[in-house]
């Protein structure tokens, strides 16, 4: 029995002292955020592999994403695996290293010979955006186009294949993955610009309620810069035929 005892102790004092759960929410975004991937899809994969260098674990919470930006708020998740930077956001989180970077891209109707051209080119357009997503301040904030909300990338899609919007956008990645394994059919009915809005950086963040706020992002950069340094990092875009 004292040796059952002994090893248990032993384990028990071995465990970093520091190991523990951090609960991650945020809406689907597949390839980079994805309830139907075995592992969750790739930010999921990295944050996961970053975090285990320090100790922790992630539990993932599929929601909404204006829902998953309130709940890290407020503190009721740690943080959300996959943001982008805005001068309002850093009110209320806390943002990581980038690990990641999206293109933001409009999407057209096929034969649509819209080009993107600064925002002067938007104008009188509607374009359809997702509530919550961080588009960047001057676009959020222009007054020459409306910006009609939904909470789904889909629905914009769906929007303006119907012709109820002009233009939507999305990291083009992203966009052809959820159209293909949605409605397939709708690829041949768009396009997207050759011009991006924005390249936007990946970030994980923390509520700056959250006691644990400033913890939890210095131990992701850690882990960040560990994977990176042991190849755990390439090796997981090279699974997902990113490199």
């Amino acid at each position: 029995m004292w040796r059952v005892l002994a090893l248990l102790l032993g384990l028990m004092l071995s465990a970093p002292a520091w190991s523990e759960k951090i609960t991650a929410a945020a809406d689907p975004y597949p390839p980079f955020a994805d309830p139907s991937h075995p592992k969750q899809g790739i930010s999921l994969q990295i944050i996961r592999a970053a975090y285990a260098t320090q100790g922790y674990t992630v539990e993932m919470h599929f929601v909404p994403w204006a829902r998953a930006i309130a709940g890290v708020k407020n503190g009721e998740y740690d943080i959300l695996p996959n943001t982008w930077w805005t001068q309002e956001r850093t009110a209320f989180l806390l943002y990581s290293d980038p690990y990641m970077k999206n293109e933001i891209k409009f999407i057209k109707r096929k034969g649509d010979p819209f080009e993107y051209k600064g925002l002067g080119s938007l104008t009188g357009k509607t374009v359809g955006i997702v509530r919550g997503y961080g588009y960047g301040d001057e676009f959020l904030n222009a007054a020459n186009f409306n910006r009609p909300e939904v909470v789904e990338v889909m629905q914009n899609i769906k929007k303006l294949v119907l012709g109820r919007i002009d233009l939507t956008l999305e990291d083009e990645v992203v966009a052809r993955w959820i159209i293909k394994h949605d409605a397939p059919n709708l690829l041949q009915q768009i396009e997207f610009t050759h011009n991006a809005l924005s390249t936007q950086q990946l970030h994980v963040t923390s509520g700056l309620k959250n006691p644990r706020h400033k913890a939890i992002i210095e131990a992701f950069n850690k882990g960040l810069a560990t994977i990176k340094a042991n190849g755990t990092f390439d090796k997981i875009l090279r699974e997902n035929a990113l490199k």
